[in-house]
Parts: structure tokens; sequence; C-alpha cells
């Protein structure tokens, strides 16, 4: 180390005038650090990437989770501001020199400790799955609690300090960085990427990483078995599928492949392991927009994303500030500017003196109350272990369980038993996500689709999908499609969306309701998915019941009119008929035919003009889905 370095750090943590940042990157031996001006602006496309002159310039922003707002959703407003650091000097450092030149002295903390005792966040996550899970309004909510402390020491020697214990001590993260501005400190080590945009020509390759399923690793360090066992819970591969489902959502919004899956992959850490998928694309789109489109990470915050906003707003009582949202660095390239957005997880901050470190747990239709009370935990400790504030974890480095003592250890993810497991995941989901999606042969090429949001943007998914099959296809939210629009189409497809079918105070529901029956009425070509099914059954005078189990992110294997289909399902609800009913005649729409189980729940639906299927065609968890989908349009566009 030479005695610059030593001086450049010692003078950073004296002089208060001078924000700045520091961030080493995944697989790099190097620390980067960032210095300019700050400047707090009100929304995403007024993060400055251009210089007075007209040049690109540099800009690392942090993303408020109260920014979710431009998107039209909900969020407690605390006033974090969307914060810009405009670099005006970049240099690169050893991560050896950068180690030996911070300090290293223990940072004292007080009255340390969580501000929700472990009991009341159980009896959260009992509500969240009873009132909310259990009454239809989405599939997985995360809600975060937060591990509190005073800090007695400079914040600026905090920061310092933490990032070297991060650098020595914490491994496998995307992001360790620290950033430093006026009254503000950010301290972390995030696992997770969530979007990336690099040129490429005249687009950009856009990359999201869903990481979900958390393994808390047992005293000694993972086995075999104990990860074996964590890559066999049905919980915790559920929970990555649906936050992979959520992102090719925003994947599909941004970019016109719509997005490719590739994974699953582990992701060790100190004390966790994670599961997850690496998914890309290509886009036009200028990178701030696609910020915008893609915020946040369903893995910290749930899905359906508008209403986990909803109910994130419910249930947390003070506002996230920068938790879940993103840092997001902006460097200009030759025809415009790259996007590196980590998530802003494992992450401690200092404001007035006081230290917070949020963590949160992904609750869905199974959990164990108590296990996602341990969930916070293990979050929390893998930044607080590794800055000190607790005992640190023993570090092991993972391997197969009849290694030689003291012999060099394989990954366990190269275990050939680990390795095949986390493979078979695979053999579930839909090959059309999975694969390139080569020049289709376009059957329904010529016809034109009006699809209906309802607040839920697998509507995105199923708009890319329909494009496949040759449609042109328009995206409408269900309160600007307007009856002239909704009668001139010549395909509706009504989409999913959260919710009760017996709503009455609704205005989503009613409009949707008013949707079918206009489209019955007419007898005009009519898709309906997921609630909008329900509602049609509903208008045939099926009755729609609560499930005794919600359906979220369950596959079935169903008989779609004589033809098997393994499809992925996201209901609470359910349209159900007597055992073995098969057809419906009704005397001003003609035979009905039912795709029904053996306890009369509906699957499917089709008539003169009309299709509809309960389950999610679009889903990763559709296997048959892109092969249902084209029979269903075909059938009602006949």
């Amino acid at each position: 180390m030479s005695s610059e370095t030593a001086d450049l750090f010692a003078a950073l943590a004296a002089d208060p005038s001078q924000p700045f940042a520091l961030i080493a990157r995944d697989g790099a031996d190097t620390v980067e650090l960032l210095r300019g001006d700050v400047i707090d602006v009100p929304a995403l496309a007024d993060i400055p990437l251009t210089a007075p002159d007209g040049a690109g310039q540099e800009v690392l922003a942090m993303v408020p989770f109260r920014q979710v707002t431009e998107r039209g959703y909900d969020a407690h407003d605390d006033g974090a501001p969307l914060r810009c650091l405009v670099v005006r000097s970049r240099e690169e450092f050893r991560s050896a020199d950068v180690i030996a030149a911070l300090p290293s002295e223990e940072v004292p903390l007080a009255d340390a400790g969580f501000d929700i005792d472990d009991e009341s966040y159980a009896e959260i996550v009992r509500t969240v799955i009873r009132d909310e899970i259990g009454r239809g309004e989405g599939a997985n909510f995360v809600i975060r609690r937060d591990y509190t402390a005073r800090v007695e020491a400079d914040p600026r020697v905090a920061a310092l300090t933490w990032f070297r214990a991060l650098l020595e001590h914490e491994r496998g993260a995307y992001w360790t960085f620290a950033i430093v501005t006026d009254g503000h400190v950010a301290v972390g080590a995030s696992p997770e990427a969530h979007v990336t945009a690099e040129r490429s020509g005249d687009s950009r390759v856009v990359t999201m990483n869903p990481i979900s399923g958390t393994f808390r690793h047992p005293a000694g360090g993972a086995t075999r078995e104990s990860l074996g066992a964590f890559l066999r819970d049905a919980k915790e591969t559920e929970e990555l599928f649906m936050v992979v489902d959520e992102e090719l959502k925003m994947m599909s919004a941004v970019c016109s492949d719509g997005g490719r899956i590739t994974g699953p992959h582990l992701k060790e850490m100190s004390r966790l392991t994670h599961t997850e998928y690496v998914l890309r694309g290509t886009s036009r789109l200028d990178p701030r927009d696609i910020l915008r489109e893609t915020m946040f990470a369903p893995t910290v915050t749930g899905s359906p994303m508008q209403n986990a906003c909803a109910v994130i707003r419910r249930h947390e009582t003070t506002p996230r500030g920068y938790y879940s949202g993103v840092a997001a660095l902006f460097t200009p390239r030759a025809g415009g500017h790259d996007l590196d957005a980590p998530i802003l997880i494992r992450t401690a901050y200092v404001v007035d003196g006081t230290l917070r470190v949020p963590a949160g747990a992904t609750l869905v239709r199974h959990s164990d109350p108590y296990g996602e009370v341990a969930e916070t935990h293990g979050k929390a400790a893998g930044v607080l272990g590794a800055i000190g504030a607790i005992p640190r974890a023993v570090t092991t480095v993972a391997g197969s369980d009849d290694d030689a003592p003291g012999s060099a250890r394989t990954p366990l993810a190269e275990d050939p038993e680990i390795a095949e497991l986390l493979a078979s995941r695979n053999a579930r989901l839909a090959p059309f996500w999975l694969d390139e999606q080569p020049g289709a042969a376009r059957p329904l090429a010529g016809r034109s689709a009006l699809v209906i949001d309802a607040e839920d943007r697998f509507t995105t998914m199923l708009a890319h999908q329909l494009r496949h099959l040759g449609l042109e296809v328009r995206i409408v939210p269900w309160d600007a499609a307007t009856d002239a629009e909704v009668d001139a189409a010549e395909i509706v497809l009504a989409g999913p969306g959260p919710g009760d079918p017996e709503d009455a105070e609704s205005a989503r529901i009613a409009r949707l309701r008013k949707v079918v029956a206009r489209r019955l009425d007419a007898r005009a070509p009519l898709v309906a998915v997921c609630l909008s099914h329900q509602l049609l059954a509903r208008e045939l005078g099926i009755p729609v019941v609560p499930l005794d189990s919600p359906h979220q992110g369950l596959q079935l294997e169903i008989d779609v009119f004589g033809e098997p289909a393994a499809i992925g399902f996201y209901n609470t609800f359910t349209a159900r008929v007597g055992p073995g009913e098969t057809l419906l005649v009704d005397d001003e729409r003609g035979e009905v035919e039912i795709a029904a189980g053996p306890t009369g729940d509906v699957f499917a639906l089709r008539g003169p003009a009309f299709a509809s299927v309960q389950g999610h065609l679009e889903s990763i968890l559709s296997r048959d889905g892109i092969r249902t989908l084209e029979r269903l349009v075909a059938h009602a566009a006949a």
C-alpha cells in the first residue's frame, strides 16, 4: 500500500464536505472510487446523463422505494431523495491496498435490536397469509422489519470501517459498496443485480437476476444432505418460480424479444445460500425508462407488483427509505449509457447517528411464521456479522460430505447430486421461456388483439406470446379501455388480476365484468384469463367460490378439451360445477363446453366466439402454455 493511498482514504474520512462512493464488483480484485457533485432530482427522467456541454456523464443514483409512485403504485412517503452523485473523478485501487488503508477498529453500537419483536412479526406473517394471500390479493409478499442501533462513531469512519469488513468477511456479493453523501451513509453487500443494460449495436442487452429461496447455513457449514433438503423444499422452489414469473413480466414490457431464462444457479454467501435464475433480452429503450418499468424487484416486494405495493403499505407502518430500491450506475458509452443497478438489500444505513439494517421475508401460502422470523434474522446477520456488529460466521467452504478432513473441498454447486437437483427444476417449466424462441409459423398472422390489463402485468407476457403467434397486440389498462375500443377490437383478451370476483365495491372488477358481458352479448371473439375467466363463468351462471387452499404458484396437469396440459395456477377463487359436468346449454349463448377437475373446479370454458382459462398460460409453470393459448384464441376467433 502506498502512503498516497492511505492519505487519500484518511482525507475522505475527515472531510464531511466530500461525497464519494466505493464499489467492489463481483469477481474483480479492484475497488472503484467515485467522487463528484450531489444533486437530488424528482424523477428518473431527471437523472442528469448529459453534461451542460452536451457530453455524456457518469451518474450514480440512489433510488428510494418511494420512487415506485412514478408507476402509480402505493408507497409511504418519507421524502427520501432520488440522490445523484454526478461523477467528476474515477479511480481504481487494488482491493488489498484499500483494505490495508481503511480503518479496522470496531464501531461501537448501543441499544441494538429489531424494531418489531419476533412474536409481533410472526403475527404479521399470519395476517398477510390469511387476509391478503387467502383473499386473492396476490401470490407472495415481502414484509420487512429493521434492526436498529445507535452508532457511537463518526458516520464516515463507520462507513469506511464497515466497507473494509465486508470486503474481508462477505463473499458472493454482486456489489460491495459504501455510498456517503451529506447526512446519509449506505454500506452493503448486495447479492442481486436487479437490472443491467449494456449497449450492443443499436440496442441494449438487458439482464435481470431474480434470486429467491434462502438456505441458512447450519453450524459447521453446508453439506450435500442439508443443501439437498433445501433444494427439495416445495416452498423454496415455488418462491423462486414466482419471482421469475414476476420479473419476466418486466422483461416482456421492456424487451422486444420477451426475455429468456437460464439457470437455476446457486448464490453462495458467508451465512446464506440462495437459488437464482438469469433473464436476458434486448431493448431499445433509454436506460432510465428500463429502470422505471422494472421498479422494483419482486424478490423484495411481491407479486403482482402493483398490489404488492398496496399490501406493503398496509402492513409496514414505516417507510422503506432506500430498502428494496436500487443503486443505479449510468456509465456513458458510444451511443448512450450502460446501466448497472443492484438491489439495495443486505445494506446498513446511518442517518442522524442511527444504524438501520432492514430485512424482509417472502411470504407465500404455506409460509411458516417462525421460519420467516428466522429468515429475517439470517438476512440481517449476513450484514451485521460481516461488519462486526454481531459475532461473525466461521467461514467454511461448502463441499461434499465425503471429503477427507483438511482436504481441498469442491463447491457444493459442482457436486453431481446437487447439480442434478438444480437442473431437474427446469423439467417442470415452459420451453417457450427456456429455449431460444425461433421464428414461429405465426398461425394467427393477420389477426389483432386488444389486451385488457387488470393490474397484473402477466398481460405483458401474454402479449408477447400473442405476437409470437402472429397477432398485432395492444395493451390497455382496464380504466382506459373505452366501450368503443372494446366493441371495435377484433379479439379481446381480458386479463388476470388480484381480488375477489364477487367484490361489489371494486370499480376494476365491475369494469371487467362489463367488458366480458359486452363481448358475450355481441358474440365477438373473447379470451378470458384467471380473474376474467371467473367473471365469464359468473356471467354464464356458474358459481365462483373460494378454494380451500389458494393455488398460488401451483402447477397442475389438466385436460383442456381432450388435450392434456401442464399449466401454472395463481388463483384463490374458482368457478365450480357439479362433478362430471362438461356441458352447459345457455338459451342466449348456445352450448358451453366445460373442462373441469374431479371436484368440479372449472379449468377452462369455450363456446360461441369465446374461450377462457383459469390458469396462466404465460407463466413459466405452464409447460404447455403457448400451445393451449393458440388453441383457445383460434377457437374464439374462428
